[in-house]
C-alpha cells in the first residue's frame, strides 16, 4: 500500500509539472522570433517538455 501512496505522489507531482511547464509564464519566455536549428523556439520548447513528461511518467509508472 505504501509503494501506490508514493506512486500517486509522483503522477500528482508530475501534474503539476506538466501545469507549470505549459503555463502562460513559461510559453510567454519561449515565445521568441528565433530559431533553433530551423526550428521556432515555441515549437521546440512544447515538443521538449511533452517528450519530458513523457519519459518521467514511463519511469514512475514502471518502476517497481
Amino acid at each position: 500500500m505504501i509503494k501506490l501512496n508514493v506512486k500517486s505522489q509522483r503522477l500528482a507531482a508530475l501534474f503539476l509539472l506538466g501545469n507549470a511547464l505549459f503555463n502562460f509564464p513559461l510559453l510567454a519566455l519561449f515565445n521568441q522570433p528565433s530559431t533553433v536549428a530551423g526550428i521556432p523556439l515555441l515549437y521546440l520548447y512544447v515538443f521538449a517538455a511533452w517528450g519530458l513528461l513523457i519519459a518521467l511518467l514511463a519511469f514512475v509508472v514502471e518502476k517497481k
